[in-house]
């Protein structure tokens, strides 16, 4: 099972890094009418998700950049940035290191209980670490079907 989830991991990460392989940088910055998002949104909010769910409920570092948090984070947009965004490519550059960082640090662990379990507004509760890691692929799958929207409309 173990392999299988990895696998998973990768097989997500790699979809979400095809969606964004023709995008330009202005499309990944563009926010189309009637979205409150871009594409890069997209992605650094893929990767700060990511790095919450695999590591935000157990003793293990967060590998987060300055200001992600506040540009990537639930409840932002690109029109409160302050300062100046990763590009596309330092982006993708992260979230193609991002797995195999999961996988190395937590591949032992998945039956590991997490001190604080984490219960959504769902009544969904997460309560191991690979119950944080199964969870985050369906959340970066809706985030791909955003991008391939805003891809649509940015073109």
């Amino acid at each position: 099972m173990k392999e299988f989830l990895f696998n998973q991991l990768k097989v997500v990460r790699s979809n979400t890094l095809n969606a964004v392989k023709e995008v330009s940088e202005s499309q990944a910055y563009s926010v189309p009418e009637g979205f409150n998002n871009n594409i890069l949104w997209n992605l650094g909010h893929v990767y700060i998700s990511q790095e919450k769910f695999a590591f935000g409920f157990i003793p293990e570092p967060m590998q987060v950049p300055d200001g992600f948090t506040e540009s990537f984070g639930r409840d932002t947009k690109p029109s409160e940035w302050k300062g100046q965004p990763p590009t596309l490519a330092e982006m993708i550059k992260l979230l193609d290191d991002q797995t195999s960082r999961i996988k190395e640090k937590l591949e032992n662990r998945l039956d590991e209980a997490v001190a604080n379990p984490f219960t959504m507004p769902s009544g969904l509760t997460l309560r191991t670490i690979g119950e944080f890691l199964t969870f985050s692929m369906y959340h970066e799958g809706m985030h791909v079907q955003t991008i391939k929207m805003l891809k649509k409309f940015s073109a």
